[in-house]
């Protein structure tokens, strides 16, 4: 287990596509985010959350921080937890990846880099929202949250656009591994649970991986 990475969890997504908050899903008794949470915590000593919907989410028993800059979407999640972290090192998961694998973090944990962020391509796409941020960055972070709110001010936009972690990956670069060419890559390892389809998917694959 490691002490000295700080696991992030995010669950600030609206879920829309869901009509329903994915991450309280239930499958086989347990919901989507006690299985994000019960793997993280299999690997990492602390292990926080960030969500706008605290409430929700006490029954986890964790550490959890909503988001300083409200309506920018998944960076401001990952502005938050770097914020909250105390340790250098953090391992940011959104929670709509029910498949991840131990194995696939640890891997990301341990590549050997220079880089201030670690995170993979898989299935075609750069797989911003798991893998490895150093909190030192958070400077970089707020530079962009604070440019886009800039722009949201001045033209008096209410529905504010959000930010791609993307822009953050092309200011600091990063490490982007191609992991499916590792021995232990599956193609579902990077699912993104998004559709009541996709839930039925993820309900069929892990029932399938818990009788076998």
């Amino acid at each position: 287990m490691y002490s000295d990475i700080t696991g992030i969890i995010l669950s600030g997504g609206k879920s829309s596509r869901m009509g329903t908050n994915k991450s309280l899903l239930v499958i086989n008794g347990k919901t989507i985010i006690e299985r994000i949470r019960d793997l993280m915590q299999g690997i990492f000593k602390e292990v926080i959350l960030v969500t706008n919907e605290p409430d929700e989410y006490q029954f986890l028993d964790l550490r959890i921080y909503e988001d300083v800059f409200k309506g920018y979407g998944p960076l401001a999640g990952i502005h938050s937890g770097l914020l909250h972290s105390t340790t250098q090192k953090n391992f940011i998961i959104s929670c709509d990846v029910p498949l991840m694998t131990e194995q696939m973090i640890k891997y990301l944990v341990e590549f050997k880099t220079k880089k201030s962020i670690t995170i993979a391509k898989a299935d075609g796409f750069i797989q911003q929202l798991v893998g490895i941020y150093f909190r030192d960055i958070n400077v970089a972070v707020e530079e962009i949250l604070k440019s886009q709110l800039s722009v949201d001010e001045r033209n008096n936009n209410q529905l504010k656009r959000g930010c791609k972690v993307l822009s953050l990956v092309n200011k600091v670069g990063a490490e982007i591994i191609n992991t499916e060419s590792l021995p232990f890559y599956k193609p579902d390892t990077y699912f993104n649970m998004n559709k009541q389809n996709d839930f039925n998917f993820v309900k069929e694959t892990l029932s399938r991986l818990l009788t076998n």
